[in-house]
């Protein structure tokens, strides 16, 4: 029996509870699919901080470094916004991300049929939507040096951060994205703002170098502004989007809610060697959190993610996704997915119990 180590990081706000919903549901496919999983917990983030005052210990990050695959939920809370920048839950994640290297982030954004109406864009707009995010994310404005703040004699205090990018980064996240659209539609349009910004300028000019080794793909750029606008206008003429860091975080998450809710969109973070880490693009939440109202499909198609990814446990991995859709299709939802009175509104712990209903009735 194939054995699994998954590290799992439940963080902040409402990740504990799609945290215990997620690992129910692994539990469930293992014992079907005949595989063994041990998932371990360790702190991460605001929860971690509280216990350590660190909001990635070491311990944890070694834990990280010596498993099959990383678990995350969420993490964040506003009670922790006055603290240091590096005490913040955020740099704890930043920081995971750069000791693992994990420099590209994949976040694929399908429309479910049986959620068509809770989008917010026209059926007509968003029916034939199915595209990949491919958002570079070690690099760029989030971890450019110099930065800080300084005060100046002539204007007072100044904040300043440096958005740079080397070819290395630039290429590699770029053959990420090329190859990723030679197995589905054979497009990617890249994202900058090459107009005004010489790191746009530099990272275009690379990315049309990789482009040209790949002459079946059809290479197009838009500036980030316009591709925002595209979003919503026309998303189907999306097959890859491929950016940097800073306009990959807030694309992406405009892409999340043409599937109706922020809710439903998984993600996958990889390197080269390290093992990557799985986790929704959503935030942690705190306001709803502990009220049992919290969507946790973002969070189990993550594992979904996993489970294909990393563990090559592609049967467990189709069976979810399948189960997934068949609760949904029959009017099964939590309340962020409500958009009509004839569908049934479930709690978090609900939705996750019948997803596994589904689950074993694959068998």
């Amino acid at each position: 029996m194939t054995s699994h180590k998954i590290i799992l990081l439940s963080g902040d706000g409402i990740g504990p509870e799609i945290s215990m919903v997620t690992k129910k549901v692994l539990e469930t496919l293992s014992q079907i699919f005949s595989f063994s999983i041990s998932l371990e917990e360790k702190p991460f983030g605001g929860s971690s901080i509280e216990l350590t005052n660190n909001p990635l210990p070491e311990e944890t990050l070694e834990s990280c470094k010596n498993s099959d695959a990383v678990l995350l939920a969420a993490i964040g809370d506003p009670k922790y916004d006055n603290l240091a920048r590096e005490l913040r839950p955020e740099s704890g994640l930043l920081r995971l991300r750069s000791e693992l290297g994990l420099f590209s982030n994949i976040r694929p954004v399908k429309i479910r049929e049986a959620l068509i109406d809770s989008s917010s864009l026209k059926k007509e707009i968003i029916r034939n939507v199915d595209l990949i995010v491919v958002r570079e994310l070690t690099g760029g404005i989030y971890f450019g040096q110099p930065k800080g703040r300084i005060n100046t004699e002539e204007g007072g205090e100044r904040a300043f951060n440096t958005m740079t990018y080397s070819q290395f980064e630039i290429d590699r996240i770029a053959k990420i994205a090329f190859e990723l659209a030679e197995k589905r539609r054979k497009k990617v349009c890249s994202i900058d703002k090459a107009n005004v910004l010489d790191v746009s300028q530099f990272w275009r000019e690379r990315v049309t170098n990789i482009g040209n080794k790949y002459t079946d793909i059809e290479l197009s750029h838009q500036y980030v502004d316009n591709a925002a606008m595209q979003l919503v206008r026309q998303p189907e003429q999306f097959d890859v989007i491929l950016t940097g860091n800073l306009f990959g975080d807030i694309i992406s998450d405009e892409a999340a809610m043409l599937t109706g809710s922020i809710g439903m969109l998984p993600s996958a973070s990889l390197g080269a060697r390290n093992p990557g880490v799985f986790e929704p693009v959503h935030g942690s939440a705190p306001d709803i959190a502990g009220k049992n109202i919290a969507n946790p499909i973002a969070m189990i198609l993550s594992a979904a993610m996993m489970l294909k990814i990393a563990l090559k446990e592609e049967k467990a991995a189709e069976a979810l996704e399948k189960a997934i859709d068949n609760t949904l299709a029959k009017g099964f939802r939590t309340v962020d997915l409500i958009s009509n009175p004839s569908q049934q509104e479930c709690g978090c712990r609900e939705i996750g119990e019948l997803i596994i209903q589904e689950i074993k009735s694959l068998e």
